[in-house]
């Protein structure tokens, strides 16, 4: 890499890590945050000796970047990042960068939904096997920090499309891409296939020895590999087998079957420990991942049995008066939703609303109409989910505030229902993070179970 001034934009886990490597690199960094910096990542950059400053940009320093590291959450709508791209100076993400500077083979994992579990699974079985691997993207920590001070041989990285659009260079070894449906289409000027390409860009660079694992039945996908081409070995799953050469599937038996050149697996779909279609997709990628890789039989089954769920997705929470409380906080988007809601089997309370981001309820009215006994709406501004699902269930309450929302799904459920926060939207209205919205929804719930 030719530069040796780099400015680096936004000082969360992926700016601070990318700081990090480019010093030890030698390069002349220069960290510049519009908000505010967390404690520790203000520590780190000084504790590195790594000069920055937060609350504002200084154009001028800016400006004389060779190259710039973007934090994903910087839209290229605002003002710094339209005076950075007048200006041509080259403009890279993090994983971008850390992945000039390493060897390891990388796993790399996109879609809507399913991505944070499918990556968290596949590193699971990766780590059980004894694998020297590292978690990195949006979970774990910084790629770049990863390289520079803690290498590992294998990487498994959950991407986002915010983080494929700067990426150019970089090469996954497995990418797979489990689902594509309607999401963050305020950053793509509310074009789907603008969406539709970001994703695919995990197939840049992909050689015939690399591998592409992808859901068959999903629509989006199957039509923009009808317009495109991948040199890379293709592995579709499904729930039944519909094609020859398909990778994982579940057989007469109900077994999960998994072939690949490398290995194969047969297993009991009973014995999986993620429930519900969505997870089964989840774990077919994962273990064709595993499959790859070379990992025991052995290993991968016990792996994809024991895997502990992710926090905020269908996670339970507790049974407080016989009613189930679900924290689904993570379901941003209507069909992260839809599948939520698929897995119901009792009544239920859905708690929808946040910020929206342009939702289509439509894709959930017939699971709404058929499962949901009462919606409580909770966000700044319901007007639109109140208006699209009235007449569609018994009652909608208009709540301002978790603990209005609580008390309303308090009413407003009996033993044996549940009780399911599964959004469909941003957080950003009420809370800080979808995180946040969950970890204070599992607070409110076990305070019932403790006061009842």
């Amino acid at each position: 890499m030719n530069c040796k001034n780099i400015v680096i934009l936004g000082a969360g886990e992926s700016g601070c890590g990318a700081a990090v490597l480019a010093k030890d690199k030698g390069m002349d960094v220069f960290v510049s945050d519009f908000g505010s910096i967390a404690p520790r990542y203000r520590e780190m950059l000084e504790a590195e000796g790594i000069p920055y400053e937060e609350g504002h940009h200084t154009m001028e320093r800016i400006l004389a970047a060779d190259t710039v590291i973007k934090s994903p959450g910087i839209a290229e709508t605002t003002p710094v990042m339209q005076a950075v791209l007048a200006k041509n100076i080259p403009v890279i993400s993090e994983i971008e960068f850390a992945g000039r500077y390493t060897d390891a083979k990388m796993v790399c994992i996109t879609g809507s939904n399913g991505k944070t579990t499918t990556t968290l699974l596949t590193y699971h079985i990766l780590r059980h096997a004894g694998l020297n691997v590292g978690l990195a993207g949006n979970v774990g920590k910084s790629l770049a920090l990863q390289v520079a001070r803690d290498p590992h041989d294998v990487y498994v990285i959950e991407l986002s499309s915010f983080q494929l659009d700067n990426m150019y260079e970089f090469k996954a070894n497995i990418a797979v891409i489990l689902n594509i449906t309607p999401d963050h289409l305020d950053r793509y000027d509310h074009k789907m296939q603008n969406y539709i390409n970001a994703k695919f860009r995990i197939l840049q660079n992909l050689t015939p020895t690399d591998a592409f694992i992808y859901w068959q039945d999903d629509p989006v996908v199957t039509a923009q590999l009808r317009q495109i081409q991948t040199e890379a070995r293709m592995y579709p799953f499904g729930e039944h087998l519909e094609e020859e050469n398909q990778a994982a599937y579940i057989d007469a038996c109900n077994e999960l079957i998994i072939n690949t050149p490398s290995s194969s697996l047969t297993m009991p779909r009973a014995d999986l420990a993620l429930n519900g279609i969505h997870n089964l997709y989840n774990s077919m990628a994962a273990g064709i991942s595993a499959c790859l890789l070379n990992i025991r039989r052995d290993d991968i089954r016990d792996a994809l049995a024991d895997f502990k769920g992710v926090e905020h997705r269908l996670e339970h929470v507790a049974r407080v008066d016989g009613v189930e409380w679900i924290n689904d906080s993570k379901a941003t988007n209507v069909n992260s939703c839809w599948y939520a809601l698929d897995s119901m089997t009792t009544p239920t309370v859905l708690i929808l609303g946040g910020k929206d981001k342009g939702n289509d309820y439509s894709e959930i009215l017939p699971l709404v109409r058929e499962k949901v006994k009462a919606i409580v709406a909770m966000g700044v501004d319901n007007r639109k989910i109140i208006d699209f699902f009235k007449g569609e269930v018994p009652e909608i309450r208009d709540t301002h505030s978790l603990d209005e929302a609580v008390a309303a799904c308090r009413e407003l459920s009996t033993a044996g229902d549940t009780v399911l926060l599964s959004p469909c939207c941003a957080s950003f209205d009420l809370f800080k993070s979808y995180e946040d919205r969950g970890r204070r929804f599992k607070d409110a719930v076990m305070a019932l179970a403790e006061h009842k």
